[in-house]
């Protein structure tokens, strides 16, 4: 979950309550330890029409993706983060809301396609949700992990995964998807918090995903004031611009007013929306 912007540079308090909290960039420094490799991996897409990706980094750094090409017409990317810790089972058991339902019908009633990065407990928990959106064409659902634990260090506050169960994250988020009924889930992944380092990236270049990052923080995360967060990504987004947003709506209650201001305002401006892999297909090096 990315912070509000006010505080997006302030470290996060979660204890039990909250899902997630992070920022644009990198932050914290995976401990030193190798990888273990996978006997097998499962491939992030089985469609004969795999999704596009970014060849790998030097070094065999898996590829980060933050934005799409600035001089290639004005589209933007809404990508929306449907973030569940591995141990708020019981919050949600309780009637804690990590869906938000009435902010898939606002992008569906608008028309707009989005990418959608879901953790394998959010998952597990709604795979009805899961599915609906697995099986919608107007969206593409990506990998967030499975617990939104960090893969660093010092990511705002969240627990920190041990470097050896990276892979893990991955390929259960992956098998959670599938279980939900996402047949095609795309080869694209969110750090949870957004943090990384390049033993990081060492390490999940072996899945074979494009790490997607953004270059808007919507700001919507604990955001009570909804127009603020409207301001935010109508002042940041530039052609080309990924927006993180969030599908949690205990967490971040807004988002849907954020949504139905925010896409005709833009569309008034000629941006057209696509998904991060029709932005990805448009960008030099992917393959």
């Amino acid at each position: 979950m990315i912070a509000h912007a006010r505080r997006i540079t302030a470290v996060c308090v979660l204890g039990a309550t909250l899902a997630a909290c992070g920022g644009a960039g990198t932050s914290g420094t995976a401990k030193p330890a190798p990888a273990q490799p996978h006997s097998s991996s499962p491939s992030p897409s089985p469609s004969s029409t795999r999704p596009p990706v970014m060849a790998p980094g030097p070094g065999g750094l898996a590829p980060v993706f933050a934005h799409g090409p600035r001089d290639k017409g004005k589209t933007v990317a809404l990508t929306f983060d449907a973030d569940m810790t591995a141990d708020e089972g019981p919050r949600a058991a309780a009637g804690e809301h990590f869906d938000n339902p009435g902010l898939i019908s606002a992008l569906r009633s608008l028309k707009v396609p989005a990418t959608v990065f879901m953790t394998g407990k959010w998952a597990d928990t709604y795979p009805d949700e899961a599915r609906s959106l697995g099986q919608d064409p107007n969206f593409e659902v990506a990998n967030h992990s499975y617990s939104h634990y960090a893969f660093t260090s010092s990511c705002y506050g969240l627990p920190t995964i041990a470097p050896d169960q990276i892979r893990t994250e991955v390929d259960r988020t992956y098998a959670s998807l599938r279980k939900a009924g996402v047949p095609d889930p795309v080869p694209y992944f969110r750090f949870p918090g957004g943090c990384y380092d390049n033993q990081v990236l060492r390490t999940l270049n072996a899945s074979g995903v494009t790490a997607v990052q953004w270059d808007v923080v919507s700001g919507d995360a604990f955001a009570t004031d909804a127009d603020a967060v409207v301001r935010q990504v109508l002042d940041g987004v530039k052609p080309g611009s990924v927006v993180v947003m969030h599908c949690t709506r205990s967490a971040a209650p807004t988002t849907e007013r954020v949504v139905r201001a925010v896409v005709p305002e833009l569309r008034k401006q000629g941006y057209t929306f696509v998904k991060v892999s029709q932005m990805i297909g448009a960008t030099a090096g992917h393959r």
